[in-house]
């Protein structure tokens, strides 16, 4: 081993002679290459009973060797296929690679218990020192103040509370030091000297970090994370009640867990900065200067997997994008740092949020070294793509005044992280964003989205879309968030125009625009079938691959009406453009060409609530069949938006008295809601929409060229009993609904 980073012992206190010492005490490693050719453990102890055999050794070429040490890193124990593997690559027998990473496993168990028995005995030296010290202290006391002789009950209060002190320090490193044989292959940065704490409220320097991270940070100089070492955040015992069993740590494994995330918010941050550098080579120009596309090569060269190897048959997909946002730093610093606060930031595109641990709350009283552990379910909206369930570590550092980044990273914590999760067919690579305060009020924000996923799991209709990077790339996070600091700013602002034909209230305002989230939340979760409210799927022979059907009985939830709810929904390809698409669809005048509830005449808007600059950013309040609206108990709401990225028509009927409430600012909890509607997507394809993560600069362009992705759903009650029974019939009624609803929309735009 050439020095102390082969076994991961790094850090400010390293014993820079410990190698030397090893090399005189003829502790220097051969990298496990002197193997008895073809002799097994047995064969080697040489029994009695054996006949006495000459032993020919072999000397693996350094080519083997450096193989062999590489893939050591990343794997201690492979297994049986892997070292079949090795042994056909590198021209080795398999029990020669079989006793090559035995040999190394030992070798490193060696050095590791060596270097924690110098740590044992510098840490036993300076308590005799501090010992004879306190001794001498208690024999002869002096007060600091007179001069004269102290009081012995004083000196020895606060020398007991040193020893006691000293005491724990030395069974904490006893502790971590016998863990280190159960994490033995991964980073463990808790075996470095022991530091010096000038302080009880010292924290950890992440702005230095380890193995040089962090130490060369372009945007700023290094911070402190502020960690703290006490009963605070990094205590044993989890933020929240009942995380400790769901991250899968027990009791002292905590510490030691902790600690190697905080090396791996390290190294994710410090890519972050390097892919997000605005002329990095990791990125390349297309031929129109509109587009970039990710240099896979450049990035296997400057960084090595902090999170392991790609697992087979993953896919990478690498997104950048840059945008001005109305919002400031330490705003868009908090919502992202808030599970919840960024599910509804985000709200097509973050199904369920949640903070599992929370290792650091930054410090001075901001987010600055915050550190967290998140779970998240981020969806495209199609039931034929599957939600994205990630968990993972976000790390948030100020780098400079009004500069700020945010940095994910994937993880698996505990043991049986991997068993306990099949169902994951995802992994989120260093992802974040950077954010730079801008003149009144804006900020500037890259956007980086770095995955790696399963491609069989997506269906083939939405493959281009996802392998060009726009299905879950960074415009489509910078598109969303303007759409919704854009819609924020218009509510807040006070010279705001009712463009509608009943005034309202701003409770009513609010009450309503609530209403519509709740209404477009149920739709997401009923097409995607996330976790945020609970689905039971149906399998039904006579429906096709491409059809979603689910069910719920819903027995005490006062937002859907009781009984049992059927959720449809379907993903077609349309060879209209996709603001052709959305432009007809929200287009109330036209509705009576597809809804069966505009009973066959056009609509009426009575309520128009702006939610952006484009008239089709809204939430409305329809009527059917104007002439006679005053026997009409029924009204429509519908909420439609458009962006780079996506476009929505989502609406449920609601009856005229809830509506009344809800627009005199009351309740709007209480009012249910069945919704339906169309999510429109491009179709991945190079056009107009672009490919590889870019589209052209503007909202929503679309010159009407290329096709689009129409995904329709129904959400219907097929029985107001919870007790009934679904039948077949009413599967078939919503399957024909859907397929009669596309019919139309493709007749009426006169398309096949």
């Amino acid at each position: 081993m050439e020095g102390p980073s082969e076994i991961g012992l790094i850090g400010e206190n390293f014993d820079a002679g410990l190698m030397g010492r090893m090399r005189d005490d003829e502790y220097e490693s051969r990298s496990g290459s002197d193997n008895f050719e073809g002799a097994s453990g047995d064969d080697q102890d040489g029994g009695d009973d054996q006949p006495q055999r000459k032993k020919r050794y072999h000397r693996h070429t350094p080519h083997q060797i450096q193989e062999l040490e590489a893939f050591f890193k990343e794997c201690p124990h492979p297994d049986e296929k892997q070292r079949l593997d090795l042994s056909k690559r590198l021209g080795l027998e398999n029990k020669q690679v079989k006793f090559w990473f035995q040999n190394r496993r030992t070798q490193m168990k060696t050095q590791l218990e060596r270097h924690e028995n110098i740590m044992l005995r510098q840490e036993n030296d300076k308590l005799r020192a501090e010992n004879s010290l306190i001794k001498e202290a208690m024999s002869n006391p002096v007060c600091n103040n007179c001069g004269g002789p102290a009081i012995p009950g004083q000196i020895s209060f606060e020398e007991h509370q040193i020893r006691i002190e000293n005491a724990r320090l030395k069974d904490e490193l006893n502790r971590i030091c016998v863990l280190a044989n159960k994490f033995l292959g991964k980073p463990i940065s808790s075996l470095t000297s022991p530091m010096a704490l000038t302080t009880s409220n010292s924290g950890l320097e992440l702005g230095i970090g380890r193995n040089g991270i962090g130490g060369s940070s372009t945007l700023g100089t290094p911070l402190p994370m502020g960690l703290d070492l006490g009963d605070g955040v990094l205590g044993t015992q989890p933020a929240m009640p009942g995380v400790r069993s769901a991250l899968g740590l027990m009791g002292n494994e905590v510490q030691l867990e902790r600690s190697m995330l905080i090396d791996l918010a390290l190294a994710a941050m410090e890519e972050l900065l390097k892919m997000t550098q605005a002329e990095s080579p990791l990125w390349i120009k297309s031929l129109d200067g509109e587009k970039e596309i990710f240099n896979h090569e450049e990035y296997a060269r400057l960084f090595s997997p902090c999170i392991g190897p790609k697992p087979a048959g993953y896919v990478t997909e690498a997104t950048r994008e840059t945008g001005i946002v109305i919002i400031n730093s330490l705003a868009l610093v908090e919502t992202l740092m808030d599970a919840n606060r960024w599910a509804e930031m985000f709200p097509s595109m973050i199904a369920r949020a949640i903070n599992l641990d929370v290792i650091s709350n930054g410090m001075g009283g901001t987010r600055n070294g915050a550190l967290q552990v998140m779970h998240a379910e981020v969806q495209l909206l199609s039931p034929l793509v599957p939600v994205r369930q990630v968990r993972f570590i976000r790390f948030c550092k100020q780098h400079a005044e009004g500069v700020w980044a945010v940095v994910d990273v994937s993880i698996e914590i505990g043991h049986d992280a991997a068993n306990a999760q099949p169902s994951i067919s995802c992994r989120r690579l260093p992802s974040g964003c950077i954010v730079q305060d801008m003149p009144n009020g804006y900020s500037k924000v890259t956007w980086l989205e770095h995955w790696e996923y399963d491609e069989n799991v997506v269906h083939q209709l939405y493959r281009p879309l996802l392998s060009s990077g726009v299905g879950f790339g960074a415009h489509r996070w910078i598109a969303t968030l303007q759409r919704q600091c854009e819609c924020l700013a218009i509510l807040m602002s006070s010279s705001i125009s009712s463009d509608s034909h009943t005034a309202l209230s701003q409770a009513g305002r609010r009450s309503m625009l609530k209403l519509a989230q709740r209404m477009t939340s149920n739709f997401c979760s009923g097409v995607c079938a996330s976790s945020a409210r609970k689905w039971d799927s149906l399998h039904i022979g006579t429906l096709g691959d491409d059809m979603k059907v689910m069910t719920r009985k819903n027995v005490d939830d006062p937002g859907e009406p009781p009984g049992i709810v059927l959720s449809a929904a379907t993903s077609v390809w349309m060879p209209v453009s996709r603001q052709r698409l959305f432009d007809f669809l929200r287009d109330e005048r036209l509705r009576s060409e597809w809804d069966i509830l505009s009973n066959g005449g056009p609509m009426q808007e009575m309520v128009h609530i702006a939610k952006g600059q484009g008239h089709g950013n809204c939430v409305s309040l329809l009527r059917a069949n104007a002439v006679n609206a005053n026997d009409s108990s029924m009204l429509i709401l519908q909420e439609t938006w458009m962006d780079a990225s996506c476009s929505v028509v989502v609406y449920a009927p609601v009856d005229v008295q809830s509506l009344n409430v809800v627009m005199s600012g009351g309740d709007s909890a209480y009012v249910a809601l069945l919704p339906s509607g169309f999510a429109i997507l491009p179709d991945g394809h190079c056009n107009d929409n672009g490919c590889n993560g870019s589209l052209q600069k503007g909202r929503g362009s679309d010159d009407g060229s290329g096709g689009s992705l129409l995904t329709v759903g129904f959400q219907i009650l097929v029985n107001s009993l919870p007790t009934a029974k679904l039948t077949v019939e009413s599967v078939d009624t919503v399957n024909n609904l859907i397929s009669c609803t596309i019919q139309k929309i493709k007749a009426a735009l006169r398309v096949a």
